[in-house]
């Protein structure tokens, strides 16, 4: 049974700027251009950080595996990994189990700077969370998480999921 939708918005007096979604991305650009500052003395753009982190975390190991988790392109991701080999943050180095496969280390340098990114990424989202009590910031959670389960579902319903 679905519920029923509340039109919060309408095509006759729609303004972007007081979107939800509008001010959401603004936020997102401005943690991004935040993180990004932080991380540039060690050598990391906003694109950079992501997959060095995920490989961090152990959450892929295979250049497939980490474009999946970035939501990006093989192509794409071969070129970042290119980026992040040549810093010398990144190495890939063939499976002796499966010749066919190249997994991807980071290196004691990437290792280092990778263990860096989440002070940054808590003291970049704290400074963005100023003012705000715990209960708001539970209220914000739950509220953006109800509102990726409707984007989820609408996926589902669409085939796209």
């Amino acid at each position: 049974m679905s519920q029923r939708v509340t039109p919060f918005y309408r095509p006759g007096n729609y303004q972007p700027e007081g979107s939800v979604t509008y001010l959401m991305r603004r936020i997102m650009i401005a943690v991004a251009t935040e993180v990004e500052r932080e991380l540039e003395p060690c050598g990391l753009t906003s694109a950079q950080w992501v997959p060095l982190f995920k490989l961090h975390q152990g959450a892929a190991r295979t250049a497939a595996e980490l474009a999946r988790e970035c939501h990006l392109d093989a192509g794409a991701m071969t070129r970042m990994l290119d980026r992040l080999e040549a810093k010398g943050f990144v190495r890939r180095v063939r499976s002796e189990a499966d010749r066919r496969v190249i997994n991807l280390e980071l290196t004691p340098e990437g290792r280092e700077t990778a263990a860096q990114i989440p002070g940054v990424l808590c003291q970049v989202q704290n400074a963005h969370l100023r003012g705000f009590s715990r209960e708001e910031f539970d209220t914000l959670k739950s509220l953006l998480g109800r509102m990726l389960d409707n984007a989820t579902a609408l996926q589902v319903e669409q085939g796209v999921a």
